[in-house]
């Protein structure tokens, strides 16, 4: 099968590679659709540590089962699909209190470091275990529902996140997760929502996928504003998803006391932290990783067009151009969103 290899460090080739074989467990999934994740994009330069060549990245995907292992009894070859992009075990500790997100065992698609090497979907073929597969509804695409795993990231962080009706909520990072967050916060019934980015276009599709108010990080004066729309308090949640020093202390400033931070990005393996700020007005911190159990609600919801990820695809490309898309989100071409590449 053809693959799209990353073989060192900013640099792919698209290369043709040995079919994966399945285990019992397992069905072989003929890919249709993968889009290209912010990590991977990261991930590329080396600069995560999560990416080490050589390495098949890939995690959001969809496609068609065409083999089974013998064991698989849910599913059968011709089944429209998508899985999450977290492999795991199902009998450890965390597991077995569902928290299948944090499993002691877990492996991510598309994914190299020193505990281990997963390869993804990038590739004509990927093969996971029966246990993360998911059906997709009638009437959904591929396109479509390889979305369903970042959009499964940003609903899990609003889960993760106590709120009430018409709460005031700002979202730090108007990318493809803050974008697809805002859209959760408004399904989940919060009231003025203020999105931060230093990306003038980005604020203005955040507008338009349900922010109420957009304001540039790059401002002095984001504290002052988001105290005046909420009757000189601050906000009742925020919501980093950056991950670095500057979009932790907006987030963290934004907030009245008592608040809620939930940090999603992780950009950055440390930052600095204003520990007074913290304890003195009692705020809250969430951490929020990867989802756990949100796909059938988020495809349901995609399906239905209660969430628009279609405003989010800027472009779909044969997976043979792979290596160039990877570039231009490297280089963060203006207006570039999300990318999905096809076998």
């Amino acid at each position: 099968m053809k693959a799209l290899v990353l073989k060192e460090y900013n640099r792919f080739e698209y290369e043709e590679v040995p079919i994966p074989a399945i285990m019992n467990n397992d069905v072989l999934i003929q890919v249709k659709a993968c889009g290209i994740c912010g990590s991977d994009v990261h991930g590329m330069d080396g600069s995560t540590g999560r990416r080490i060549p050589p390495l098949i990245m890939g995690h959001e995907a969809s496609g068609i089962i065409v083999d089974t292992g013998a064991e698989v009894t849910q599913l059968k070859n011709g089944d429209w699909v998508t899985f999450d992009s977290t492999i795991y075990c199902g009998v450890c500790y965390f597991c077995k209190r569902g928290n299948i997100n944090l499993c002691d065992n877990r492996r991510v698609l598309g994914v190299s470091c020193d505990e281990y090497r997963q390869h993804g979907a990038f590739a004509e073929y990927v093969a996971v275990p029966q246990h993360i597969v998911y059906p997709l509804p009638d009437r959904l695409s591929f396109e479509h529902a390889s979305m369903v795993e970042p959009l499964s990231v940003a609903f899990h962080a609003v889960g993760r996140t106590p709120k009430s009706l018409n709460d005031t909520a700002v979202v730090v990072g108007s990318g493809m997760i803050g974008l697809l967050t805002i859209q959760a916060l408004r399904a989940a019934g919060c009231g003025t929502i203020i999105a931060v980015d230093i990306d003038k276009g980005r604020l203005e599709q955040a507008k338009e996928l349900g922010a109420d108010i957009g304001l540039s990080s790059g401002s002095d004066n984001i504290t002052a504003e988001i105290r005046r729309v909420t009757g000189g308090r601050g906000a009742d949640i925020a919501f980093e998803i950056v991950g670095n020093t500057p979009a932790f202390k907006t987030s963290l400033a934004s907030l009245h006391k008592g608040g809620h931070l939930t940090l999603v990005g992780n950009l950055s393996p440390e930052i600095e932290m204003s520990l007074q700020s913290v304890v003195t007005r009692e705020i809250t911190m969430y951490g929020s990783c990867a989802s756990c159990g949100e796909y059938p609600a988020c495809l349901d919801m995609m399906a239905r067009g209660a969430v628009n990820v279609d405003a989010l695809i800027s472009a779909t490309a044969p997976l043979s151009e792979g290596a160039s898309w990877f570039q231009r989100l490297y280089d963060r071409e203006p207006g570039l969103m999300k990318v999905i590449l096809k076998p």
